[in-house]
């Protein structure tokens, strides 16, 4: 079992014998997770790696999971479009019904707690009914909310303005909400089995497995098969790289159980690819940690053409493994990507075609980029800066006029 020490040689000594001071003050506090999927997306990789650390300082941290019918899930991507700044229309049986699958899953939560985190806009409605359950109730949004379709906004802010307080992750983020809100950035486990270290035959046997042979440079774009990640645009963008450099593209994703859109991205995406024997569109499982980490490993350049990002966790692990991103000049990506310094900032097909050029024809800069990118990982988006800023916020909950942790 990997133990909050073992993360020493990466953070430092102090790092971790700080977050041992500020779990003192909450020694057998309670605090409870809610979210939509248990596995698929950077949600659930998060929470299943910070739980069992928070449990080890002294906290008693549990994870529940919604559980809901396709229309439910119809109706949540439908927010989460919405919320990103898409025109939806959401009737008032679309919203009755995600009340009501709420209703359903509060039946089943018989807990009680010092403060729950509810993670993006499917649980966001339990509040209304297990209100008395938790002293303080956190709202986590995850997605890019900068310019959300209005009406959308406007249902779910009569929900989330019930709670006690908000965080996102980012500045740009924030809304006219009457209570406190918070900025954390989402992680990743420097330990975990799709960030640890692999060896050069680890790597080798996964491309083998895969069927990936690298007899030309490697572009990679990890993601669920999204709209808001461009996995269209990113094949767009490489047929103008292939034109004076030979290279591939592997486009590698997963799918969420809340997420209903997949399967019809993926089938747009395989018929954009279709009969390109250069280009490869990989379904992997929800637990192929071991084969995203080999794929970012053994790629030259990493791309995340996102339109719409509200962090983007496979730029951070890219970045960790020493590698230059070219990334969608867009939310969460903003704020890993140093233009120039740990990779570049896009806006179209043609810009990033032309960043990936300029980088395959100058390995000795995209390795020095990819070295700046990996120490910035270091400093500000591992998991143990996360579990300092959850500490944080719980010991505000706690004292809600304080606005001060000293330590």
């Amino acid at each position: 079992m990997i133990t909050l020490n073992d993360y020493t040689p990466i953070v430092g000594e102090e790092v971790v014998s700080q977050l041992y001071r500020l779990a003192e003050r909450l020694k057998g506090r309670r605090f409870v997770h809610i979210n939509s999927t248990a596995v698929g997306g950077g949600v659930a990789e998060m929470l299943a790696r910070a739980i069992p650390l928070l449990n080890q300082l002294g906290l008693e941290t549990t994870w529940e999971v919604i559980m809901g019918d396709p229309f439910f899930f119809e109706v949540t991507k439908a927010f989460h479009n919405g919320l990103q700044g898409f025109r939806v229309q959401l009737t008032p049986s679309m919203l009755e019904h995600y009340r009501q699958v709420n209703l359903e899953n509060a039946k089943r939560f018989a807990w009680e707690a010092d403060v729950v985190m509810v993670h993006d806009p499917q649980p966001a409605s339990l509040i209304e009914v297990l209100r008395p359950q938790a002293r303080r109730w956190v709202w986590r949004c995850h997605v890019d909310v900068s310019r959300p379709h209005l009406p959308v906004w406007r249902f779910l802010r009569k929900i989330v303005r019930q709670y006690d307080a908000s965080v996102f992750s980012m500045p740009q983020f924030a809304q006219n909400l009457p209570h406190p809100q918070y900025l954390i950035h989402p992680s990743i486990d420097p330990l975990s089995e799709k960030n640890r270290e692999l060896t050069e035959k680890e790597i080798q046997t996964v491309l083998y497995r895969l069927g990936i042979e690298k007899d030309k440079p490697l572009i990679l774009q990890i993601s669920r098969f999204d709209s808001f990640k461009n996995p269209v645009g990113v094949i767009q963008a490489f047929r103008l790289v292939r034109r004076h450099t030979p290279c591939k593209l592997v486009l590698a994703g997963g799918e969420a159980t809340d997420d209903p859109e997949g399967p019809a991205i993926l089938a747009q995406v395989q018929e954009a690819a279709h009969g390109d024997p250069d280009i490869q569109v990989l379904l992997l499982p929800p637990d192929a940690h071991h084969e995203v980490n080999a794929l970012q490993r053994a790629a030259d350049l990493i791309v995340q053409k996102s339109t719409r990002e509200g962090f983007g966790l496979t730029v951070t692990e890219a970045m960790w493994k020493g590698k230059p991103v070219i990334g969608g000049a867009v939310g969460g990506i903003v704020l890993q990507l140093r233009d120039y310094h740990t990779g570049f900032l896009v806006q179209s097909p043609e810009g990033c075609a032309f960043r990936i050029r300029y980088l395959l024809h100058r390995p000795q800069l995209a390795h020095r980029m990819g070295q700046m990118a990996r120490e910035f990982v270091r400093l500000h988006f591992l998991i143990t800066r996360h579990l300092r800023d959850y500490l944080t916020l719980l010991i505000l909950q706690a004292n809600p006029d304080r606005r001060l942790v000293e330590f």
